[in-house]
């Protein structure tokens, strides 16, 4: 993870747009993903694991088949953008009706039911700290965390005030092969991959 500071409020500034067009244009040409917060950029430098990428595929698919036609689960850009607040990011996966895509650049944060992300092993405070705190900041809903390391997660909900800015004010914890529930639905987490432990994979090797 590499963090550029900057603890003002970058909203509107030219120093946002200065980060934005950086990570944009960093994309697609150095590995992992950035994502900008109000600290600054957020670089996880490891491309996602086939098990990362696995786990959105299944929990996708397994959303997509108990919502209604006109929702989707989406995986993949654009990215999610508050400029006021100075904070662009990219869920792994997005649950949003297909017509608030009709868009050009990036998606109103407003407009998801939720946002799932699968914990990445190289930065997991991104999705357990950073994204905990931005998200509800964006106004998104619901935000469940799916975390292949320990084959846990935790959904949160209820957006409420506080003066650190918004937070979410409920958490539900899951173990893998539980039932989770995200928005209106309900999901099993029965057969998501766990990443496999490192001193495992030595022995192994």
């Amino acid at each position: 993870m590499a963090v550029v500071p900057d603890h003002a409020k970058q909203g509107g500034s030219h120093l946002y747009r200065a980060m934005r067009d950086f990570v944009q244009s960093a994309d697609d040409t150095l590995p992992g993903k950035f994502e900008i917060t109000r600290e600054g950029i957020v670089h996880d430098m490891m491309s996602p694991s086939g098990r990362h990428e696995l786990t959105a595929l299944r929990l996708r698919k397994r959303l997509e088949r108990v919502m209604p036609e006109e929702i989707v689960a989406h995986t993949g850009e654009p990215d999610v953008e508050n400029e006021p607040e100075g904070v662009m990011r990219r869920p792994d996966v997005m649950v949003i009706a297909e017509e608030d895509m009709d868009t050009e650049g990036s998606i109103d944060p407003r407009t998801l039911v939720a946002a799932i992300e699968i914990v990445s092993r190289s930065n997991p405070g991104n999705d357990w700290v950073g994204k905990v705190r931005d998200y509800p900041l964006l106004g998104i809903p619901v935000y469940a965390v799916f975390d292949p390391r320990t084959g846990e997660g935790a959904v949160f909900t209820d957006i409420h005030p506080t003066p650190d800015g918004p937070r979410y004010a409920t958490r539900k914890d899951f173990v893998y092969g539980e039932d989770v529930t995200i928005g209106d639905w309900t999901i099993s987490t029965d057969g998501l991959p766990r990443y496999q432990d490192e001193s495992t994979a030595a022995a192994d090797a």
